[in-house]
């Protein structure tokens, strides 16, 4: 066998740096010929001027549960909104049962009394 042309690391990672990122722009430049080159792309006409789109809908408000202060309300509709959803999106606002709390203490309890 012959002697490695290097045995610096550096310079190995170097160019296997090299090689790799020089794949992924291949790569890249082949996803962008196939997007360009598409056949399964609708074809474009040309299309006439469109009227004016119709102002939408106002949204729905939300239902909301007796017991829920509205200010709860605006809290929950702002944060979901956050996340990208919109008013029309929310459709209700009402408190969910949750026995998590009680039935872990009474295992809790179970627990210790059996140890």
């Amino acid at each position: 066998m012959s002697e490695p042309v290097t045995t610096n690391p550096f310079i190995i990672m170097l160019i296997n740096m090299t090689v790799v990122f020089a794949v992924l722009i291949a790569l890249g430049l082949v996803i962008n010929l196939i997007h360009y080159v598409d056949p399964t792309k609708p074809k474009e006409e040309k299309e006439a001027p469109k009227a004016a789109p119709a102002a939408p809908a106002p949204a729905p408000a939300p239902v909301v549960e007796e017991g829920v202060p509205q200010e709860v309300v605006a809290v929950i509709a702002a944060a979901l909104m956050s996340y990208g959803y919109g008013p029309q999106q929310i459709r209700a606002v009402r408190p969910i049962e949750r026995n998590g709390w009680k039935r872990s203490g009474r295992t809790f309890g179970v627990t210790q009394t059996l140890d």
